[in-house]
């Protein structure tokens, strides 16, 4: 249920109090122990203030971008806790030429209910967000999607849960990853990265399912010495916050994230668009790890 506490904090503009509890010493050990959660692991921060569609919303309202309508639809992760990755993937259309517009409706794709088995809850989540996503995929509009393992539902799990539902073809067809929409941009060219090394994390979602070929190409058409990494981050999902998964997580991320931002140093760009992934390296390195969109925006 953390996308229905997530939009309840935000919308009532309780996300300090909601990190009074999850950050401050013996509070959190408390919320950590009912909660189920490994004590060694570090909680995420809730934003303090509107949900991060309302800021985007009013950063597009106040540069007034013009070009080809693009629709952006926020994952529950990027929405409801601290970041910037929705102002980063907003600056990065526009500079692109697009004309992106927030989709400001609840429209959960369900992932959380899906990975904890309450495939009736993620039904009706599906049919809920089809009916604010299908409208826009059938003017033609493209979906621009942030977080991977929530749009890969679009792309495999909605069309099994929802059996018979055409919509799901339609709205799958219409979702992009930046770099995809990126990639069919003519005229459109990445900024120059030369001298930059980048470790870049792919989601499992999105190597199983989306494919990482375009953001591939897009990071080689920067310049940068791109090492990108064949192997799970270690945390993946609610897997890695659990109790008894916390030593498993840690492994898995020695086998290959970890010592590649060792051996990169400590000037290397960390790229990953997994909610999941830039915890871990959080959790366990003290290294902020960036968006693609947010990557882009910062070397514009």
């Amino acid at each position: 249920h953390l996308p229905t506490w997530g939009r309840l904090v935000t919308k009532l503009h309780v996300g300090a109090l909601g990190n009074l509890f999850t950050q401050t010493p013996g509070l959190r050990h408390v919320v950590r122990a009912l909660a189920g959660v490994d004590q060694r692991r570090p909680m995420p921060k809730f934003r303090k203030g509107a949900s991060a569609r309302k800021d985007a919303a009013r950063e597009i309202a106040r540069r007034e971008p013009q070009g080809k309508p693009v629709a952006i639809w926020a994952d529950s992760f990027s929405d409801a806790f601290e970041g910037n990755q929705l102002l980063g993937l907003v600056a990065t259309l526009i500079s692109a030429g697009y004309a992106p517009q927030m989709i400001e409706q609840d429209a959960c794709c369900g992932l959380t209910w899906i990975t904890t088995g309450q495939l009736d809850g993620a039904k009706a989540h599906l049919r809920k967000a089809l009916d604010v996503l299908y409208p826009i995929a059938k003017a033609g509009t493209p979906i621009v999607g942030m977080e991977p393992s929530c749009m890969a539902v679009w792309r495999s799990d909605a069309g099994e849960l929802l059996e018979g539902d055409e919509r799901v073809t339609e709205v799958a067809h219409a979702t992009h990853t930046l770099a995809e929409l990126l990639d069919k941009t003519d005229g459109w060219n990445p900024p120059d990265l030369s001298g930059h090394t980048i470790v870049a994390q792919p989601h499992c979602h999105q190597s199983s399912v989306l494919g990482w070929a375009a953001d591939q190409k897009l990071l080689e058409r920067t310049g940068a010495k791109v090492v990108t990494l064949g192997g799970c981050c270690g945390l993946a999902g609610n897997f890695g916050v659990e109790k008894g998964h916390y030593e498993v997580s840690v492994k898995v991320a020695e086998h290959d994230l970890l010592p590649a931002i060792d051996a990169a140093g400590p000037d290397a760009i960390l790229l990953a668009d997994g909610f999941s992934c830039r915890k871990q390296i959080k959790d366990l390195r003290e290294r902020q790890a960036l968006t693609l969109g947010e990557l882009i925006a910062a070397h514009l």
